[in-house]
């Protein structure tokens, strides 16, 4: 066999269900799917069902041990000689897997990824969340864009790796939060071939809320510290980029605040421009991300959207990134995370 695809799954049967659907379409059928229930109260069962007589659908549960765990157990049930890992709230175009065979045949590699992007069903929010986690004015593009301010690391929503060095590696670590990055920087220290599939893209929703959203780059922030103090070799310019901006911005608010007790206590005129000036550039940075994101998403609303989607996107990564170094390089405590509940539990 080809292809076993992994999917751990937690409280999100309608996500599979639209997942599994989209497999039926594709045109190639050399594959299986591991569907992975981790410990799910609203399990997911009665949808596979569905799949049964559809797909080569092996369904299994285990007790709740996040993703990464989910993964390798999967991975110790598969047959196929490449294992691709998806997300739950993923759904594949029905050319994937030919896209993912043609890139094989051209170049081999031990490992590879695809990037994302957003369904034109996606709510707008959702696809606000995705312009601010894909462009190249938000993460410098290096999840998967043709730009990139560093090398591609293949992240566990699309990520394939071949069994015999998934099983070599010992797949993902017990990292709770970062663990695919780990898992790519063991692949490239492994001395494999690692190599970004541009065609080989998924739909994916990723968080429905704001709110979601933060907690989820505020994870990835103090994952970074993390991935750090385990690979300090690991730790990139772009990856500090949230940090400084965050750093940044509070800087010039905080000196217009300034300006503006000025204007109240002293010539008006004369410190007008310390109030104002420091918000040229947040409000520029606002423009270019409505305009890419509008152009991009053919849609002023969505661009709109993705200012704040974009601010939530860097401040979130920054404060768990500062906050994570706080406490782990200056302080010295062990490795740890946050809003663990708002993922698996």
């Amino acid at each position: 066999m080809k292809y076993s695809f992994i999917v751990p799954v937690y409280n999100r049967p309608d996500e599979v269900d639209e997942l599994l659907d989209s497999l039926t379409r594709q045109t190639e059928k050399d594959f299986e799917v591991i569907i992975v229930e981790d410990g799910s109260p609203v399990p997911c069962k009665d949808v596979c069902d569905k799949y049964a007589g559809r797909l080569d659908l092996h369904y299994y549960v285990k007790k709740n041990s996040g993703p990464g765990q989910s993964r390798n157990y999967g991975a110790e049930r598969s047959r196929g000689e490449y294992l691709i890992v998806l997300d739950s709230d993923v759904v594949v175009p029905e050319g994937y897997l030919e896209a993912v065979g043609a890139e094989l045949e051209r170049e081999p590699a031990d490992a590879f990824g695809g990037p994302d992007r957003a369904h034109a069903s996606f709510t707008d929010t959702q696809k606000a969340i995705s312009y601010s986690m894909t462009s190249f004015f938000t993460t410098g593009g290096i999840r998967g864009g043709k730009k990139k301010l560093d090398k591609f690391y293949p992240r566990s929503y699309n990520m394939g790796v071949r069994r015999d060095v998934y099983l070599s590696l010992g797949g993902f670590s017990r990292m709770r939060f970062g663990e695919d990055i780990d898992f790519s920087i063991r692949i490239f220290k492994a001395g494999c071939r690692c190599r970004l599939f541009p065609r080989a893209w998924v739909w994916h929703k990723r968080r429905t809320d704001f709110r979601k959203f933060f907690r989820q780059v505020f994870n990835s922030g103090i994952a970074r510290i993390n991935l750090y103090k385990k690979y300090p070799e690991s730790l990139k310019i772009v990856h500090m980029l949230p940090t400084a901006f965050t750093v940044g911005v509070c800087t010039l608010v905080l000196t217009s605040a300034v300006g503006r007790v000025l204007m109240e206590y002293d010539d008006l005129h004369r410190w007008y421009w310390l109030c104002a000036g420091p918000w040229l550039p947040i409000l520029l940075y606002c423009l270019l991300i409505t305009a890419d994101s509008t152009v991009e998403n053919r849609s002023l609303k969505v661009g709109l959207l993705s200012v704040p989607a974009a601010f939530i996107q860097l401040f979130g990564y920054g404060c768990g990134f500062i906050t994570a170094w706080w406490k782990r390089c200056v302080k010295g405590q062990d490795e740890f995370h946050a809003f663990d509940k708002t993922f698996y539990k």
